[in-house]
């Protein structure tokens, strides 16, 4: 390996915390990269990481190196950057990841748009509602709806989605609408437990400036947006979800709005980046087009 190649397997390794990770994530074998690591402290003459037989954690040196190898790292892609784009056109592969609904029904009917104005871009799209480690996984860029519990990455706030709660006519015919939530210990919900956390998020709605939450009875529990509609429309409960989600079977009937005075708070949309200095022209070019597209769908920050 050169200098480089030192240095990037180096840096994976902290941002991993752990030699397989890293080694998977650069298709190199994981003694390769232990061999990598041991090189460059030779050659530095300083111990960069702290290694157990459980996990890997850096030294004080090893911290102030990794900084400088991030910054040398992120200018040599600037650098190649110049002489890709020589001709004025964005390029090279972009790895991004959205929750699977919004790709589906947004992102995804849209694509060939922008690819036909960016031919030399390739997308390698993720869709799924579990919270994609960034770093780890090599995402170039992720969209993210909710509060937000990452460090050390670059935040643009997209807007806040707003909430609206349904339930199906036949679940009304069975158990009547509810007027408030005074009336929500009556109901049933179709609950929802995060797919990260397998915490199960408990119904919401704004009174003024205050956030109340209340557990709801269930006769069953999902952990995936496509899971809560399609529970929702067999009769099941009562949900909340973004508006855009379910425009098509509020328009066909098989959903009915409730409670519209009594909603949860709008959840926050927010692209996240890799902290870098200069971001590809590439990125560039996808986050401005991605804010266009789901700008219609949310409110303004």
């Amino acid at each position: 390996m050169d200098r480089m190649d030192l240095y990037r397997v180096f840096a994976r390794v902290v941002e991993c915390a752990s030699f397989t990770r890293a080694a998977d994530s650069l298709g190199l074998p994981r003694s390769s990269v232990s061999a990598a690591v041991q090189m460059l402290e030779t050659r530095l003459g300083a111990r960069l990481l702290n290694r157990t037989t459980r996990r890997v954690s850096v030294t004080e040196d090893g911290a102030i190196f990794y900084e400088r190898c991030v910054r040398l790292l992120s200018d040599m892609e600037e650098a190649e950057e110049l002489f890709r784009n020589a001709g004025g056109r964005p390029s090279g592969r972009l790895r991004v990841d959205v929750p699977g609904r919004i790709g589906r029904l947004v992102i995804a009917p849209a694509l060939p748009e922008f690819l036909a104005a960016y031919p030399q871009i390739e997308i390698d799209l993720g869709m799924t509602d579990r919270a994609v480690d960034l770093v780890e996984e090599r995402a170039d860029c992720v969209l993210r709806v909710g509060p937000l519990g990452d460090s050390g990455l670059v935040g643009r706030r997209i807007g806040d989605l707003e909430l609206i709660n349904v339930a199906s006519p036949a679940y009304l015919t069975r158990h009547g609408a509810p007027a408030g939530p005074q009336d929500l210990g009556e109901h049933l919900a179709v609950n929802y437990a995060s797919p990260s956390s397998g915490r199960v998020e408990p119904w919401e709605w704004m009174d003024g400036e205050t956030v109340r939450t209340q557990p709801m009875r269930g006769t069953v529990c999902v952990n995936s947006a496509e899971g809560l509609i399609a529970c929702c429309l067999a009769g099941l409960g009562l949900i909340q979800i973004p508006a855009y989600d379910v425009a098509g079977h509020l328009a066909a009937g098989e959903l009915v709005r409730v409670m519209d005075e009594h909603r949860a708070q709008p959840m926050q949309m927010t692209l996240l980046y890799p902290h870098r200095r200069q971001a590809p022209e590439r990125l560039k070019v996808f986050s401005a087009w991605l804010e266009a597209l789901l700008r219609p769908h949310v409110r303004a920050p």
